[in-house]
This record gives C-alpha cells, structure tokens and sequence, in this order.
C-alpha cells in the first residue's frame, strides 16, 4: 500500500534535516516552493509541516521574517522524549521486571568508570540532598520514587557526555519508575538508602570499580524485591466479587 502523499513529503524533509542539508535553524522553503519541488498542493504541504513540527523537527514563527525552521533540539528535549517514549514502549509491550532490570542495570553500569572519571561536586550535591529526602520517614511511597530517579539521574550525568545522559533517559527516567511501581510495597527503603549512600562515596572517591559492583549489588536487590512483590500479589486470595441485585 502506498503511503499518504503528506508522509511522503514529511519523510523527504526529515532526511534532509538527518543528513545535514538543512541544517538547524535554518529556514524551509515557503509553502509554495515545497509545493512545487514535490509536485503536491500546499494543503499537502501544511499538513507535513504540521507532522514534522509534532515531532519536534520544526518551528514555525509568524510575520514578514517568519516561515518554518529546522528546530536545534536541546538534549534536554531529547531525554524527555526518550523517557516518554520508554515507558509506553515497556508498558504497552507488558515486558517482564527481569528484562527491564537487566537493561536497566548494565545501560547505568556502564558510563560507571565515566562518572567516577569526571563527576562534578554539582553531582555529588545533588545524590547527597536526595539521600536526605529518602531518609525522611514522612516522605510518600511516590516522592521516595521521585527522589530514586533524581539520585540516579545525577549519577548517569556524572559521566559528562550528553549522548550518554540522552541514552540512559530510557532506562532512568523510563524503566525505573515502572520498576518502582512494582517494588515500593515490598522495598526495605533503609537498604535502598544505605546502597545510595555507599554509590555516593564510592563515586566521591572517584572508584569506578565499586560502582560498578555497587550497581550490580542494587540490581539483584531490585530483582528479590520484585520476585517477592510479584509473589506476594499472586498469594493474596482473589477478591470476591460484588453481587449485583
């Protein structure tokens, strides 16, 4: 089947942003131009431009200077669209605790040595304030969860490479948090505190080794935790259902 004329012109703008012919905040062809390049009408046109700006691709800005530009996407956008991306993916595709924890573990183990390389006290201040907010006995089920990515997120940045901190996006900001959903009932927040401390140090040191076996430490953890989660719930009586008069 062919594809839909507007795909086909999104499609040929995006391997021209790709491949460096446009080049970021540089301005598109008018409507009328792209029309008349693609052999298409400029409703055609609108309506590509309008899929490319929904990805991001784009901006548009209105007046005599204005038009369509390649947008210079920040690696910031980028981190947030790929932890989006990773929690519908993961959830959509109901992928199993082990999986997600095996991925989720060797992606953060391995800029490890990076971090212990070049981590900045910013690092340091950041993992050493979320420690203080877990140890709070007050704090809820989902701000523990919420303070677990930001502790762990200022490890990965550590590393100093964005492409690295883009990456990992997925597995922190993404497949962590559903892995907290599974495992916060059952989780001993003490030996989740004592690890995060122990990761501190050791990337303080600048002891690349240790965090690397400190990861793997936290990975077969989280797996236990979420064996007896799983368990647990398979080994609650089924609730009785309502009866319907």
């Amino acid at each position: 089947m062919s594809r839909d004329l507007p795909t086909v012109i999104a499609d040929a703008i995006r391997a021209d942003i790709a491949s460096g012919k446009l080049a970021a905040d540089q301005r598109l062809p008018s409507e009328s131009e792209l029309a008349e390049t693609h052999g298409v009408s400029r409703a055609t046109v609108r309506e590509a431009l309008k899929r490319l700006a929904a990805q991001s691709l784009i901006r548009t800005r209105r007046g005599a200077a204005g038009g369509a530009f390649v947008h210079r996407q920040s690696f910031e956008e980028a981190c947030a669209d790929m932890a989006s991306k990773a929690t519908l993916l993961i959830g959509l595709n109901e992928i199993d605790i082990a999986t997600a924890c095996e991925a989720r573990f060797a992606l953060e183990r391995g800029c490890m040595r990076l971090a212990a390389k070049h981590r900045g006290p910013e690092h340091l201040d950041i993992m050493r304030r979320e420690i203080a907010r877990q140890k709070d006995p007050e704090l809820s089920d989902e701000a523990f969860c919420a303070s677990d990515v930001a502790f762990h997120r200022a490890l990965v940045d550590a590393a100093g490479n964005p492409v690295l901190s883009w990456q990992l996006a997925a597995a922190v900001e993404g497949i962590e948090p559903l892995m907290n959903m599974i495992t916060y009932r059952q989780r001993d927040r003490d030996a989740v505190i004592g690890l995060h401390e122990a990761i501190a140090d050791a990337l303080e040191a600048r002891v690349g080794s240790k965090l690397e076996i400190l990861i793997d430490y936290l990975r077969d953890q989280t797996l236990r935790t979420a064996h007896a989660a799983q368990g647990h719930r398979l080994a609650a009586p089924p609730e009785t259902p309502h009866r319907r008069d």
